[in-house]
């Protein structure tokens, strides 16, 4: 039997005369066996008279950009608002880079504007955003910084100051014409400090397919990539120079030891029972022998030399030594899981599983606050949250939409951890978010 990390660790509190140790999360759910109830997160959500963000009482937020407003560039903000990373500027500012996840091509629709000399394919239409913000939460100014990709869904910030933007997508929008086809599905790197659009240049081999996001560990500068495909894989991509992607690495793809073609699609593990919350597996990794590929067959390549497969990966953070990441699809439900990698010791365990739509559905871009919580966006049909995680894998609710249903994307904090922003996707919509994180129950 599989049981939620809540479970899990009632079970293992057990000492071995027989007695219970409780922690907080084990006298809340004892609390709740007898008909108690406790708060948990920051308590109840608070209705939002503009009908756009409810939030727990003491908490406010501020709309930073809209789609449609007019940049410093001169050109609209484009829609599709997902993946973003926020950096220390200068003079006590944020400098957030928005990716968006915009497909298509031709001159119709939202599209990022940047000189034609800059754009990696002037066919498509997606890219990034800078946003700089002041110290009183107000926008200072915003820009295009990338154009010319497609479908730019996540990413992750890097311990030197750049945003790494992540092609969900593997088309190529030129077809037969060689003249003017490029290929699709990579990783692309933006300076904090740009000042305006920057030349896209692809890093091919981080890999080509359908990437979701990515986190760097800071102290070996290994960068680790989610692939948003119901049979995608985890993978590490080291590189020949720490803080140097363009020069070049080596892609790997994990193995969990013991269990070859690991597939966690219902949370089976390819073998035998199931993966168990809590429960640590060794891990090792294998080479992906071609990573950029004609063909979108990274995954195939690792899948043939064992590697394990995660049901759409999608949202990773680093924090505190360990790496998180989320699988949408995963779980007995299908309803989604996160899972803790630890570098340090090569091991990857299943942290929390959805049991329930009502606790948790379809997580996708996550963040690892200054406070230790996991705050998680959800992607799903119908009403979405924000969920946080606790460090002892407590689910707790932050924030709903209710404005239209659409995606939370791109949660992230300032550099002095006072706000959380977050983009609400369609219609794409920036906000930032503060108020007495010390408070949590």
């Amino acid at each position: 039997m599989a049981y939620s990390r809540r479970k899990f660790f009632g079970l293992a509190g057990a000492t071995a005369a027989g007695t219970l140790a409780l922690s907080p999360l084990q006298a809340f759910l004892a609390n709740k066996a007898f008909g108690q109830t406790t708060t948990m997160g920051y308590g109840p959500l608070v209705p939002d008279p503009n009908n756009l963000l409810e939030l727990p009482a003491g908490f406010q937020y501020r709309v930073i950009s809209r789609t449609g407003d007019l940049m410093a560039d001169g050109n609209p903000v484009p829609s599709n608002h997902d993946g973003m990373g926020a950096f220390q500027g200068p003079r006590g500012t944020t400098i957030l880079i928005c990716n968006h996840e915009i497909n298509g091509t031709g001159v119709t629709g939202s599209r990022l504007q940047v000189p034609s000399n800059l754009s990696y394919d002037p066919l498509c239409k997606g890219g990034t955003t800078n946003i700089v913000v002041g110290p009183n939460r107000q926008l200072i100014k915003q820009f295009a910084s990338l154009g010319g990709t497609i479908r730019n869904c996540a990413g992750g910030v890097t311990p030197w100051g750049s945003w790494i933007t992540s092609e969900e997508n593997t088309s190529t929008p030129g077809g037969q014409n060689t003249e003017i086809t490029k290929l699709h599905g990579y990783n692309f790197e933006i300076p904090a400090s740009a000042t305006s659009a920057v030349e896209a240049v692809p890093l091919v081999d981080m890999g080509r397919f359908n990437h979701e996001a990515v986190a760097v560990d800071p102290v070996t500068g290994y960068v680790y990539e989610t692939e948003d495909r119901g049979d995608g894989l985890f993978y590490r991509f080291i590189p020949n120079v720490p803080g140097k992607l363009a020069e070049g690495g080596t892609l790997q793809a994990m193995v969990i030891v013991g269990k070859p073609f690991a597939v966690n699609t219902n949370n089976r593990d390819g073998n035998s029972g199931q993966f168990s919350v809590g429960q640590k597996y060794s891990v090792e990794w294998v080479n992906i022998p071609n990573p950029n590929p004609a063909t979108d067959n990274v995954r195939i390549q690792g899948r043939d030399l064992g590697a394990a497969q995660f049901s759409r990966g999608e949202g990773i953070w680093y924090g505190n030594g360990e790496i998180y990441f989320a699988a949408t699809n995963g779980g007995l439900i299908s309803r989604g899981q996160i899972w803790r990698y630890i570098p340090g010791d090569e091991t990857i365990d299943l942290f929390v599983e959805s049991e329930s739509a009502d606790e948790l559905k379809s997580p996708d871009n996550i963040v690892v606050a200054p406070f230790g919580d996991i705050i998680i966006c959800e992607d799903a049909s119908g009403t979405n949250f924000l969920r946080g995680v606790t460090p002892q894998g407590q689910l707790y609710t932050f924030a709903r939409n209710p404005f239209n249903g659409a995606e939370f994307a791109g949660a992230c904090f300032s550099p002095d951890g006072q706000t959380m922003f977050v983009n609400i996707y369609s219609p794409g919509i920036t906000l930032a978010i503060w108020g007495p994180w010390g408070n949590r129950a």
